[in-house]
């Protein structure tokens, strides 16, 4: 019988989508193929710290909230580069992780979907599942998204870029001249609509700024899109495809974290999406090309707002995206023929083949 392929899933982490990764490594789990992979749990608490976590540890019953909650317990690990075995090292030396094959990071927002465990992961030279560490950097960044996106020629919305730290702060005015009301203030480096407000007046402005502000230092003031809005997954290294698209019907005022993760009823989700067959295939192709001009690999959800002149806006890209019952990508690609399970599996290959090819480049000059 063939060696089972070793896989750590890794989840949980420092961002304020801690308890959203939870949920989707619980998915991930549930479905994976048990014959062909043997699963290592690793927990990463709020306060950074690795934890060799147990099913029956990890698995709590959910908290109020509605999402489950890693406990602080297991045994602590480290990962340490230059090691060509057994990378992860337990700090107690009670117990031996031993050696890992691949790793599949379901960890959402900063310190996780932004290039930080990405780096890290490459200097342990340890195989990982989704974007290098370049493309997980610019799609967890949606001023230098946007910018590149716009170089390339994709359509976007408007918007305007304020820093903490900038001698001139954007003011109501300036951003309701430039862009118009309703607008939308989100911090640059989130996702799962974490720290985003629909603005429609001063008030509402001054308090979304602030808001931003305590998740990021980088915020952006964009301009409402007025139009449906569709999500396509991309899988893939080098020949990405894309799945049929899907719609997002929210309930709620927009596709809020409430709506995304907490709310069963939140939103509808239209998959595929009622859309004439050659508007489907140029979200789908957008979707590829957005994928390559932002460097991402393995997956990605692309988003999109569809005008009612069906005109076609990226709204941004997701490298990481949830992997939650209710979640969006890979529901998107059940529709498209390929199944939970499945899907896991092509996304560890993927990994895997792009690290064989990684290992072949020169690293000197003999």
């Amino acid at each position: 019988m063939a060696r089972k392929i070793r896989v750590g899933i890794l989840f949980g982490g420092r961002s304020a989508e801690h308890e959203v990764s939870l949920q989707s490594a619980k998915n991930i789990i549930d479905a994976i193929d048990t014959n062909k992979y043997q699963v290592v749990l690793i927990g990463i608490d709020k306060k950074g710290r690795w934890h060799l976590n147990e099913d029956s540890r990890f698995l709590l019953p959910a908290t109020e909230s509605g999402l489950p909650m890693l406990p602080e317990t297991g045994e602590n690990l480290a990962l340490v580069p230059g090691k060509q075995i057994e990378q992860l090292v337990a700090l107690s030396g009670e117990q031996r992780p031993g050696s890992l094959d691949v790793i599949f990071p379901v960890l959402h927002g900063p310190f996780g979907e932004d290039g930080t465990v990405q780096g890290l992961l490459k200097l342990a030279n340890i195989a990982f599942v989704g974007a290098g560490v370049l493309g997980s950097a610019i799609g967890m960044d949606k001023d230098v998204m946007k910018r590149l996106l716009r170089d390339a020629g994709i359509p976007i919305a408007r918007f305007l870029v304020m820093n903490r730290y900038s001698p001139k702060e954007i003011g109501f005015d300036d951003a309701r001249d430039q862009l118009g009301l309703p607008l939308f203030v989100k911090p640059a480096n989130l996702g799962s609509s974490v720290g985003i407000h629909k603005v429609k007046d001063r008030n509402e402005f001054e308090r979304a700024i602030r808001d931003a502000l305590s998740y990021d230092n980088k915020i952006l003031i964009e301009e409402c899109i007025r139009g449906r809005e569709i999500e396509c997954s991309v899988l893939g290294n080098e020949d990405p495809i894309a799945s049929v698209p899907g719609e997002i019907l929210p309930r709620h005022e927009f596709y809020s974290y409430e709506a995304k993760y907490l709310d069963e009823n939140g939103a509808v989700l239209e998959i595929p999406a009622k859309l004439p067959p050659e508007t489907s295939e140029r979200i789908r192709q957008l979707a590829i090309n957005t994928f390559a001009v932002l460097c991402c690999e393995g997956m990605a959800r692309v988003d999109f707002f569809l005008r009612n002149d069906e005109q076609i806006i990226v709204n941004e890209i997701n490298t990481i995206p949830g992997f939650t019952r209710i979640s969006m990508y890979p529901k998107l690609w059940e529709a498209t023929g390929i199944s939970y399970s499945e899907l896991i599996d092509r996304l560890i290959q993927l990994a895997l083949e792009r690290f064989e090819r990684e290992k072949r480049l020169k690293t000197d000059r003999t």
